[in-house]
């Protein structure tokens, strides 16, 4: 894997570098982008946990993600971390080869956990009829990015002395 910060073409250079696992860990929406058939890019909006140096994303066999992964397994995923608020803009990057993998009720569990919190606080409803966690169509979608990109602009508020991280 290459961890790649992300400089721009007239090469300004972002003030400060981030961990991607700061961005990792956190409930964040990822997008999922395939390519379909006919050669066209396609965007999904997914949520996601990082375990084992892998992306692990929701898919069913019948879902179109999947099918398009199956076919042609280059992809990309990206998200971003912005908070208005405190200055904060992080954008990560990963590339590489999916894999479709059944789907591992536990690992399933691990992420609704980080977006849903406790399982006691779960809504059943959304849990018997979205998530489906032991669903037989169920599967995971497995990244373990060629690449790692990150770019944090978090400058856009500060200018480049006063960007997050704060220098400590």
């Amino acid at each position: 894997m290459i961890v790649e910060p992300r400089g721009s073409e007239y090469d300004l250079t972002m003030p400060r570098n981030f961990d991607p696992d700061d961005v990792l860990s956190r409930p964040l929406m990822a997008n999922l982008a395939t390519v379909t058939a006919d050669g066209a890019p396609r965007n999904a909006p997914v949520w996601f946990i990082w375990e084992n140096g892998a992306i692990w994303l929701l898919g069913s066999s019948d879902g179109s993600a999947v099918k398009h992964l199956e076919r042609d397994p280059r992809c990309a995923v990206e998200i971003v971390h912005f908070d208005n608020n405190a200055g904060i803009l992080l954008h990560l990057g990963l590339r590489g080869a999916a894999t479709i993998e059944p789907m591992s009720p536990d690992r399933f569990k691990r992420l609704l956990r980080k977006y849903l919190g406790p399982e006691a606080g779960w809504n059943q409803w959304f849990i018997d009829n979205v998530a489906q966690i032991e669903h037989p169509d169920g599967r995971m979608i497995r990244l373990a990015p060629a690449s790692i990109f990150t770019n944090n602009v978090s400058f856009f508020r500060t200018g480049p002395d006063l960007a997050w991280p704060p220098n400590l």
